[in-house]
């Protein structure tokens, strides 16, 4: 990345950044995006995944509970369920009301417990008891979305994938990654068009700790955490960005 004087600041615009007085002002997404991957990288050099899980199956079943649920929450729940059962042939030994009592508090019940029976016996009846390894069969699952697919791609299986949740989808419109008022899926092109795809996995971990301890909803409006000042030295207004 370059930087130049402000008095030169015509000639420099094709780097995408510019110095502004003792400030750099980042002009271009692919300009942001640059600095972010660093920065994030030098704040959180391990990613380890905020949900408890053993395998593919646990981390299945716990992301699926995540959904309009705090990750400390479903730590909290699952172990209870997963002493009784943490594979498909003893989940579906469970009836949907038992289950449920260990996950209710994690929201949407009965839902996510008929999905996790319902999803288990269909692991056991066409996929061997094992979990699948391709966004096309984990979507077609009960209670799976793409963004719960995406997530157990990326960090059971290791294939690049950008899981956008409330986190991501917020700090991308802050950080004018993507349009403000942009939908998920907008996004989630936006970000894997501006990151390199072999920093895909970490990086979505690095920007949900990053939102959750600095730059959350509430604690920062686009101009009071560091890299939001960092890349918005300027800026005099605050971001509204609505609640996914």
């Amino acid at each position: 990345m370059v930087c130049i004087l402000a008095s030169d600041r015509s000639s420099g615009e094709e780097s995408g950044s510019v110095s502004s007085s003792s400030s750099i002002v980042f002009l271009t997404p692919a300009a942001r995006a640059a600095h972010l991957d660093r920065r994030l990288a030098e704040l959180y050099p391990e990613t380890p995944i905020p949900l408890d899980h053993k395998d593919a199956y646990t981390l299945l079943i716990a992301v699926l509970l995540s959904a309009q649920c705090t990750d400390k929450r479903v730590n909290i729940q699952t172990p209870g369920l997963f002493a009784k059962a943490d594979n498909p042939r003893d989940m579906v030994k469970l009836s949907v009301a038992e289950i449920d009592a260990h996950v209710r508090p994690c929201g949407l019940a009965p839902r996510k417990a008929q999905a996790i029976h319902r999803l288990s016996e269909l692991l056991l009846e066409k996929h061997g008891g094992e979990v699948p390894r391709t966004f096309e069969e984990l979507e077609a699952l009960p209670g799976v979305g793409h963004k719960t697919a995406s997530v157990v791609m990326s960090q059971a299986f290791g294939v690049p994938a950008f899981p956008v949740d409330t986190h991501i989808h917020r700090l991308a419109q802050r950080w004018k990654l993507t349009r403000l008022g942009a939908s998920v899926e907008q996004t989630e092109r936006d970000l894997k068009k501006l990151f390199p795809r072999e920093h895909w996995n970490a990086l979505h971990l690095r920007i949900i700790y990053y939102g959750r301890e600095h730059c959350s909803a509430r604690g920062c409006d686009g101009m009071v955490c560091a890299l939001c000042r960092e890349l918005f030295p300027e800026r005099r207004r605050a971001v509204r960005v609505k609640k996914v």
